[in-house]
């Protein structure tokens, strides 16, 4: 049953744009995620069991949950193993995703954000990240003023 469910999920995750109800808001928070995973150059398997936390807190389904996870590893594999995508892209990706669809912003969550750095083993890493955090944090902000936005 277990091999039946991950098998469905790298499914769905190949085929996300045509079988997931708002892949795109999905992919943005998968951004999120991996930006401040990709900058630790640790062993990745606590973050995901962190983002798996984090996950069902966004998202009642779990299979929902379990697909933001999943498209989080692929984007973070992507930057490891691709000279063409960093930290920096995803950054100009994100920022670019918000003066497009400025309701996105809404998706940066301060408080879920940092719950993921709580494995962070590497004080300058965990620096690194809070200023990415409050970065981001502080994009939101702008975008509410700018477009008029409220929670």
């Amino acid at each position: 049953m277990r091999s039946y469910s991950k098998l469905k999920h790298y499914i769905l995750s190949a085929f996300r744009e045509i079988f997931i109800y708002h892949h795109n808001s999905l992919f943005f928070r998968a951004k999120l995620f991996a930006l401040l995973i990709v900058v630790d150059d640790e062993e990745y398997a606590d973050y995901y069991i962190n983002l798996r936390s984090a996950a069902l807190k966004i998202y009642e389904d779990p299979d929902r949950a379990e697909l933001l996870v999943l498209t989080t590893k692929e984007l973070v594999q992507k930057v490891k193993k691709s000279n063409e995508l960093n930290a920096d892209k995803l950054i100009e990706s994100i920022v670019q995703e918000l003066k497009d669809i400025p309701r996105y912003a809404k998706k940066i969550d301060k408080e879920i954000l940092t719950s993921l750095l709580e494995v962070t083993h590497n004080e300058e890493v965990k620096v690194y990240q809070e200023r990415i955090v409050e970065f981001l944090d502080n994009l939101k902000t702008e975008i509410y003023a700018k477009y008029n936005l409220s929670d």
